[in-house]
């Protein structure tokens, strides 16, 4: 049997209904990808402990200073900042240097791969004043200090550390005020 030409015209009609519908799930579910926390899995089963991530959400509201760095969604205690990285001499040396605002990220995140005992901070060149909290090579948490930009026209700027003598291997900057949530009892899980 032959189709008439209104039911040919029926069929391509739905056919391209349907093409069309097609592509646009397939479209949606393109653009709707999630960033899930990853595991490890141990011989005794499936460690939960979160990761950190690649954070999609804030790499477009970046400060242009900071673009060259990775932007992570870490873990920190029961929260999830999401932090710029400093993991390098170049980036750590850069840090926030003038930033004048954080934008959508929660601060910056320094990581040495050894103890960075000596290593202080300084505020030369930055135009913001800053928290920074200590974290050991195990995340446990060890200090913090507040501080203030250095003027420009000062050649001596002081230097912070979390105590004299104490090493640490990871610490986050943020804006003042906006860690202080964070205590003895807290836990960064941070994997490089």
């Amino acid at each position: 049997m032959v189709p008439t030409v209104a039911e040919g015209l029926v069929t391509v009609c739905v056919m391209k209904r349907t093409g069309i519908a097609l592509v646009v799930a397939l479209v949606m579910a393109a653009c709707s990808g999630s960033s899930v926390a990853s595991t490890e899995t141990t011989a005794g089963g499936t460690d939960t402990t979160p990761q950190a991530s690649t954070s999609s959400a804030a790499t477009d509201l970046i400060p242009p200073q900071l673009t060259d760095h990775e932007v992570r969604d870490v873990q920190v205690g029961d929260r999830v900042l999401t932090l710029a990285i400093a993991d390098s001499p170049t980036l750590r040396e850069q840090g926030l240097m003038g930033v004048t605002d954080l934008g959508s990220l929660d601060g910056m995140l320094f990581y040495w791969r050894h103890d960075a005992f000596g290593d202080g901070f300084w505020m030369k060149d930055t135009l913001i004043p800053l928290d920074v909290v200590f974290f050991l090579e195990d995340g446990t948490y060890v200090g913090r200090v507040s501080m203030t930009p250095c003027p420009p026209e000062e050649s001596d700027c002081p230097t912070y550390n979390p105590g004299e003598g104490v090493d640490y291997r990871l610490a986050i900057e943020a804006n003042p005020g906006d860690l202080d949530w964070i205590d003895g009892s807290t836990v960064i899980h941070y994997e490089d």
